[in-house]
């Protein structure tokens, strides 16, 4: 008789944030419906605690880490960077947890899918840097959505991305182009050691990276969890780390009992 394998259990990264004069660790309800929806996976939400967070115990239960989005951006400190401009909103509690997270991660072969502020940290968390203000730059466009928009205008199709011919993403969605949407401020200058370019915007922004040699290590710059179920690439992606994630915990059971 054939025994049920449980579901994955996946982390998600979550923001600091005031509220009522009191810290609260959030994060969007749409990545967590993309994780159990998409990945078929349990979601685990993970505080901003950093060094309070003992990430080697966390990850020793962990089969897959989500890297969420955030209105937030990385310290620039964090990778030699100038000062930031004045309205650049910090969370320097989720940089003191996702950073050590990440690194810690990618060195067990966890499976990562970074999102947004996700794709920042992984290309910073493994040596690369971030361009802070992308729209202020000479012929790049935009990359901002209006926050009075409603939200399926600012989550909605804003560009498209050229995929590398031949990646992991080309092969994903199998045309060379894809629609995308863009709600991001920063990202991507200097990609890390390791990381491979996936997609390109028009104007040359990076849009989306895979760490070369990992089991599942991809990052996009754009939001697929929004309204996963719409899309058949995203459908696509969020189901191929959910299989990478039930094969790291495959792994790790056989491991385990072998130990």
């Amino acid at each position: 008789m054939s025994v049920a394998v449980p579901p994955p259990l996946v982390g998600l990264t979550c923001c600091r944030s005031p509220m009522n004069d009191s810290p609260y660790h959030i994060v969007g309800e749409k990545y967590i419906a993309a994780v159990l929806g998409g990945a078929e996976a349990l979601p685990l939400l993970i505080p901003a605690l950093g060094d309070q967070l003992p990430i080697e115990a966390l990850l020793d239960r962990l089969d897959g880490l989500l890297l969420t989005g955030s209105p937030s951006n990385v310290e620039p400190h964090h990778y030699d960077g100038p000062p930031p401009p004045p309205a650049n909103p910090t969370d320097p509690a989720r940089d003191a947890t996702t950073l050590p997270l990440i690194r810690s991660a990618v060195a067990r072969g966890v499976p990562v899918l970074a999102i947004c502020r996700g794709i920042q940290e992984l290309n910073v968390a493994l040596g690369g840097t971030l361009l802070q203000e992308v729209h202020r730059l000479a012929g790049r466009r935009d990359h901002r959505a209006r926050p009075t928009d409603p939200l399926d205008q600012r989550y909605g199709p804003a560009h498209p991305v050229t995929l590398t011919r031949g990646g992991w993403l080309h092969e994903l969605a199998g045309s060379g182009e894809l629609i995308v949407n863009s709600l991001h401020g920063q990202g991507i200058d200097r990609v890390a050691p390791g990381l491979a370019i996936e997609a390109v915007a028009g104007d040359g922004q990076i849009e989306a990276v895979r760490l070369q040699n990992a089991r599942f290590c991809i990052g996009v710059q754009w939001h697929p969890e929004y309204r996963f179920a719409d899309s058949p690439v995203a459908l696509r992606l969020f189901a191929s780390f959910g299989a990478a994630c039930r094969a790291f915990s495959v792994g790790r059971g056989k491991n385990e009992k072998a130990a």
